[in-house]
């Protein structure tokens, strides 16, 4: 697989930020177990957590920059009986991902479609969600839809990858080489051939799989772990690195992301993105609105997700954003679009309406989607609702 220059080298980031670190403003966000903090209207707001992003909206944008091609076009697809008790038709599931391809751009050729997205040259990593193994990830079948798209295209089997930031956590969602023969299945953290996460020098296997020479997000929070959870940070302190799977390898990203919500909030496209490709990640939800919209205005994925597809044929309204079988049910819902913010607002209040149909809250806390606000201002999409264009198809 060829390699993709990084834009934007650490050394030169760094240059930018001696500048000055400037704190942006910082609302109440998640605990670490990412449970809701309240905080009582006698309490003292948190403070605010200094972080680098300022120093990114110096960093020139491109053609395919978020929101990409369609800035507030998002494709509502409902699809009732397609999932039943999250068992859906291959068949169907293809035919409900090329509708919203072809409503989204236009077109009525399915190639010129998905060419408006990825081109034969392209190395495309397929950013899915496998956090709720079988239970609530993002659906093989969904995949194999999108790779027959990128196989239309000419785009061969060798140069698409399948990722997540837990390469175990993909084996229990389904995404495995047997399923997906010729796909590269990858992920940031994983085991090594002892089938530990560490090596005989009691080093993580995974230490290599971060960019540490591109761009790093910081947050002034220090991040320490204990040998446990560190597998799953990959490294302590104030910053979190990049992926290489984005900065090295992948030239366009096409995220798919699940329709769940995080207490009164929602983790679907942006969250995907952000926390999926980022290490360090725990300390992060002590500022979570930013950290969910900040490292999508890197350019290792603002200028490289091309399409969201968010898959909704099964979600969750309460005990997100894990996986509680109480809370899950057939929603029948496709997002499509290439404006992550819009496509997060109109998730963001199907699921707000769900809970409030179902009792779990009765008025929105509009500090809940401070992350969208956070997106729009760093140019990333659009939160206002009269800048998105919903399409809405049964």
């Amino acid at each position: 697989m060829k390699k993709e220059n990084c834009p934007l080298k650490r050394r030169d980031f760094v240059k930018l930020t001696t500048a000055g670190m400037t704190g942006l403003v910082v609302t109440t966000g998640l605990k670490a177990q990412e449970k809701v903090q309240e905080h009582s209207p006698k309490e003292k707001p948190p403070a605010k957590i200094p972080t680098n992003i300022a120093e990114m909206r110096d960093v020139p944008r491109t053609k395919e920059s978020m929101p990409g091609k369609y800035p507030g076009k998002v494709v509502k697809i409902s699809t009732p009986g397609v999932s039943v008790k999250g068992k859906v038709s291959a068949e169907k599931v293809k035919k409900v991902v090329e509708t919203g391809i072809l409503e989204l751009t236009g077109q009525s050729d399915l190639k010129k479609a998905w060419s408006e997205f990825v081109s034969p040259e392209d190395i495309v990593g397929i950013k899915v969600n496998p956090i709720g193994g079988k239970l609530l990830s993002t659906k093989p079948e969904v995949v194999d839809a999108i790779l027959t798209g990128l196989l239309l295209v000419g785009i061969p089997r060798e140069h698409i990858i399948i990722w997540d930031r837990r390469k175990f956590q993909l084996k229990d969602a389904g995404f495995t080489a047997e399923r997906f023969p010729g796909i590269s299945i990858a992920g940031t953290e994983i085991n090594g051939p002892n089938g530990d996460f560490f090596n005989d020098n009691g080093e993580l296997w995974s230490k290599d799989n971060i960019d540490r020479e591109y761009a790093a997000y910081f947050a002034d929070i220090e991040g320490k772990y204990d040998q446990k959870t560190l597998p799953y940070m990959v490294n302590e302190g104030k910053y979190s690195y990049f992926t290489k799977l984005i900065t090295q390898k992948c030239t366009r990203i096409i995220n798919v992301p699940i329709l769940k919500n995080a207490g009164p909030a929602v983790t679907l496209c942006l969250k995907n993105l952000s926390y999926g490709a980022l290490s360090n990640t725990s300390r992060l939800h002590r500022l979570w609105n930013e950290s969910v919209a900040e490292p999508c205005a890197f350019p290792c994925l603002r200028d490289k997700v091309s399409l969201n597809i968010v898959d909704g044929f099964q979600a969750c309204y309460d005990g997100g954003p894990g996986a509680n079988p109480k809370f899950i049910w057939d929603a029948n819902l496709m997002l499509f679009g290439t404006d992550p913010v819009a496509v997060d607002t109109i998730g963001y209040e199907f699921i707000l309406k769900e809970r409030m149909q179902r009792g779990v809250q009765q008025l929105e806390d509009k500090s809940r989607r401070a992350f969208l606000q956070i997106a729009e201002d760093l140019g990333l999409g659009y939160h206002r609702k009269d800048k998105i264009d919903l399409h809405e198809l049964a």
